[in-house]
């Protein structure tokens, strides 16, 4: 080998081990944050400030768990959101991947104009639907309910849900319908037996951000749970930790640890197919 290519070979060493570097840098600065709720969870009210940004703590207070879990009701708002997040889930997932399919399948007239609608609703804010959606919420008597809870967060635009959905489907190869058609197949068949199987990697995309929203919410949850304290969600309880003059920090950081807990487990369980679906719809 001659030294010219030598040389080559040990810069392009040098930048794997500079790139690595950088991207290990960047991981810690990303986790660090995880690490640190962690630690805090496990310390008492005043080592979580006297510790400064140190991830080891003195003693270790596994009695903060017990009290976000017992005191304050943490099991009971742990299986609220779990069924409002779960419910929201698979609304969204139906609803989207129905309206991207048809989009993706069917000339219509005033396609055009709807996509572009669905595409502008990216751009408003949130807030200035939650007024409507609690009146009309309250007409329809689920206010108060973990129906109503899960209506008003699957009743959303979810564009990117259905534009990932819409993506994914244009690419299908249309024989696959041709041949169920001829064997008798109708709409809604074709569709349950044969489209939505094979979006499998989008559907775990739309799922993990479904998951991740529904389960972080906080506005909608709160407002719905006003007069129902016992159907708040992890979120909404995180509340009970802060009084009027202190706040349990401690108890907060193991609530929030808790509430962290199955977010993580869902998505490294589901991302590689979060991936793959991301990267589906994106090259269509």
């Amino acid at each position: 080998m001659s030294a010219a290519s030598g040389l080559r070979a040990k810069r392009r060493r040098l930048g794997i081990w500079a790139q690595v570097i950088v991207l290990a840098v960047i991981c810690v600065v990303w986790v660090y944050p995880l690490l640190w709720i962690f630690s805090a969870s496990l310390k008492d009210s005043l080592g979580v400030f006297s510790g400064g940004l140190g991830l080891i703590p003195d003693a270790l207070h596994f009695e903060n768990y017990a009290r976000a879990w017992q005191d304050a009701d943490f099991g009971l708002y742990t299986v609220n959101s779990v069924v409002v997040t779960l419910g929201t889930v698979a609304l969204v997932v139906l609803r989207c991947a129905l309206a991207g399919y048809v989009i993706a399948r069917r000339n219509f007239i005033g396609k055009r104009a709807v996509v572009a609608v669905l595409v502008a609703t990216l751009f408003a804010p949130h807030g200035l639907t939650i007024i409507p959606v609690v009146e009309l919420s309250d007409l329809m008597g689920l206010l108060n309910s973990r129906t109503g809870i899960v209506l008003a967060l699957a009743g959303s635009g979810h564009v990117a849900a259905v534009l990932l959905y819409a993506g994914y489907f244009s690419r299908v190869p249309r024989e696959l319908e041709e041949a169920a058609i001829m064997d008798g197949a109708g709409f809604l068949r074709t569709f349950f037996r044969v489209m939505l199987p094979l979006a499998g990697p989008v559907t775990a995309t739309v799922g993990v951000m479904t998951f991740l929203a529904a389960w972080n919410n906080f506005f909608l949850p709160l407002v719905f749970t006003f007069s129902r304290p016992d159907l708040r969600t992890l979120a909404v309880g995180m509340l009970a930790f802060r009084g009027t003059n202190s706040t349990d920090w401690s108890g907060l950081a193991a609530a929030g640890t808790i509430s962290l807990i199955p977010l993580l487990l869902v998505f490294l369980a589901l991302q590689r197919y979060f991936v793959e679906g991301v990267a589906g719809a994106v090259k269509s």
